[in-house]
């Protein structure tokens, strides 16, 4: 009856895997029987394969959510100034100019393009229009006669270009005594001379040359007397100038009676 007890003991050429409480040992020929088996072209015992389980893969890793971060790459490179990256982020992409953006280049070339189009109609309008010069009238009235005092009156030198002088006797002027208008232009190069109330005379500034009170050249290059201008009562008793006609004393013109006013 002890005998009945005891487990009893495989049979021979018995699978080991079919006990139910065997444990598998791996068998140190295994490999070379695979090794065998593959050289022969035949298939390895189950028994093989359930002995040596296949590895778990790696689960990949997950990929982190750079949005909106700075990775360290861009953080360890160069800083750009930030004109620099605005003027960057404005130009076109192949635009290559160093200095100006291509809007700028555009920009100026139109500018100068606008100035040389308004120089050149201005100077159109200027050939379409002629110079006038506003010249002050050849006649004017110079007031009465008992207005005057004897000698130069320069009140109309700056305005109209003319002294009017008054004299005496004859040893001024063969008339005898009245006005005479003189054309304050030298007979040199057309300075206006300046009348010398200490010297009694007139003057040119320019080179020198010195008239007399009656107009008649003395010292320096000019080569005649002064010029007189008409002169005459008006209507109204006023003193009438008409610079449109001259008189020349190297013609025989100061005789004329328009040439001298007596008073």
């Amino acid at each position: 009856m002890a005998d009945e007890t005891k487990p009893s003991a495989p049979a021979t050429g018995a699978n080991p895997a079919a006990t139910p409480h065997s444990v598998a040992k791996p068998d140190p020929g295994e490999p070379a029987a695979a090794a065998a088996a593959a050289a022969t072209g035949a298939t390895p015992a189950a028994g093989a394969h359930a002995a040596r389980p296949a590895a778990p893969r790696p689960a990949p890793a997950a990929i982190p959510d750079l949005q909106g971060k700075t990775t360290s790459a861009a953080a360890a490179g160069a800083k750009t100034p930030a004109p620099a990256a605005a003027a960057a982020a404005t130009r076109d992409p192949d635009d290559t100019s160093p200095l100006l953006t291509r809007r700028a280049w555009m920009g100026l070339a139109w500018g100068a393009f606008s100035a040389a189009s308004a120089a050149a109609l201005a100077a159109t309008g200027r050939f379409m229009f002629p110079n006038v010069l506003n010249e002050p009238p050849q006649q004017f009235k110079a007031g009465f006669p008992n207005e005057y005092g004897m000698g130069v009156d320069e009140r109309w030198k700056e305005k109209f270009g003319i002294w009017i002088v008054r004299v005496a006797d004859e040893d001024v002027d063969p008339h005898g005594s009245g006005f005479y208008a003189l054309i304050t232009v030298c007979t040199h190069l057309g300075c206006t001379p300046n009348y010398l109330s200490a010297e009694n005379k007139f003057k040119c500034p320019c080179h020198g040359s010195g008239y007399r009170l009656t107009g008649v050249n003395f010292e320096g290059p000019a080569p005649r007397p002064l010029e007189r201008a008409r002169i005459v009562l008006a209507d109204d008793g006023q003193i009438l100038v008409d610079k449109s006609r001259h008189f020349q004393y190297e013609l025989g013109q100061w005789t004329d009676p328009e040439a001298f006013l007596k008073a």
